[in-house]
């Protein structure tokens, strides 16, 4: 069992110092790599990035038992765990002892990221007492989902609105932005999560050494700031997609006069995910250019958030 660097401090496995603690436990079942071939995952069976890492994580190895008894007395600040599954032989056997064994552990709801053989593999998931199923979906159409993670957009797709449609509430879906999407594509993909039943995790493109993508650049912050707030209006029901004005796929307006005001309390910019995940620095470093805040913002960075959308004076006055 390996669990990310953060998780392994917070669990007394490790003394390391931290500038923002998870309040999830993040843990990823070590298969040895993954049959996909992901052109921005570490763990890709093409990839040349260390074997211990996931996005720009470290997950060091720990026996299961320890993981489970540091989860038995695991601090109040933990709110969830989430487990992360490759996709490799015997990988659905092992998640299912996996979840036996934390049931007798912890009361901890449970997150699985995952990719289900079919939609029957996914209501087996739930039944056995997962809270939510996050699906990889990572790509917002099928231009750049070939180009990324090769050929199965229509059976990833359908198996993503499936999902949705028939478990809504505990579904999740994830989208990287920065992967060659336009912005006008990734909102539309984001407005057919939602009506379908699900919910959307948003992520930044983090380049990770030894992938294929690890020359590819971030995705500049202005960009990210305007997907997360779109994200933000249509999980709230406070905008659709088709309110949202575009320039040469560029979001110019997110047809909201009152913006600002819905943005004041700096939750937008914060991680998206299940209740309780906040990531901290999946997709950062510490000090450097702040993708997704694993805490509350402060009034000047809910300021500077603001600036970075980069819209026009009137669209945020």
């Amino acid at each position: 069992m390996r669990v990310s660097a953060g998780t392994e401090a917070v669990l007394g496995l490790r003394r390391r110092p931290m500038e923002a603690a998870p309040t999830t436990a993040y843990l990823m079942l070590d298969g040895g790599g993954c049959a996909m071939a992901c052109a921005f995952c570490a763990q890709a069976r093409d990839s040349h990035a260390r074997a211990d890492a996931l996005s720009r994580i470290v997950w060091p190895a720990h026996p299961l038992e320890e993981v489970l008894s540091a989860l038995e007395t695991s601090p109040s600040g933990l709110e969830r765990i989430c487990l992360q599954v490759t996709l490799h032989r015997g990988a659905g056997k092992r998640v299912r002892e996996i979840l036996r064994a934390l049931r007798t552990s912890t009361s901890l709801p449970v997150s699985v990221a995952i990719r289900p053989r079919d939609l029957g593999e996914l209501e087996e998931l739930l039944a056995c007492g997962v809270e939510v199923v996050g699906l990889g979906l990572d790509c917002a159409g099928e231009r750049v989902y070939r180009r990324v993670k090769g050929a199965g957009w229509l059976s990833m797709r359908r198996l993503v609105e499936e999902g949705c449609r028939r478990f809504p509430g505990r579904v999740r879906v994830h989208l990287m932005v920065g992967l060659g999407e336009t912005e006008e594509e990734c909102c539309a993909m984001m407005q057919q999560v939602y009506d379908w039943g699900g919910a959307v995790s948003l992520f930044a493109f983090t380049p990770v050494r030894g992938t294929r993508l690890e020359g590819h650049p971030p995705p500049p912050l202005g960009t990210y700031r305007r997907m997360q707030v779109a994200r933000y209006l249509i999980e709230r029901g406070l905008a659709r997609f088709e309110q949202f004005r575009f320039s040469e796929g560029r979001l110019i307006s997110f047809g909201r006069p009152d913006l600002p005001v819905l943005l004041a309390d700096g939750r937008a910019f914060r991680t998206s995910g299940c209740p309780g995940c906040n990531r901290p620095f999946y997709n950062e470093r510490p000090g450097g250019t702040m993708y997704n805040y694993p805490r509350p913002l402060r009034p000047e960075e809910i300021e500077r958030a603001i600036q970075d959308l980069d819209l026009s004076p009137e669209e945020v006055k």
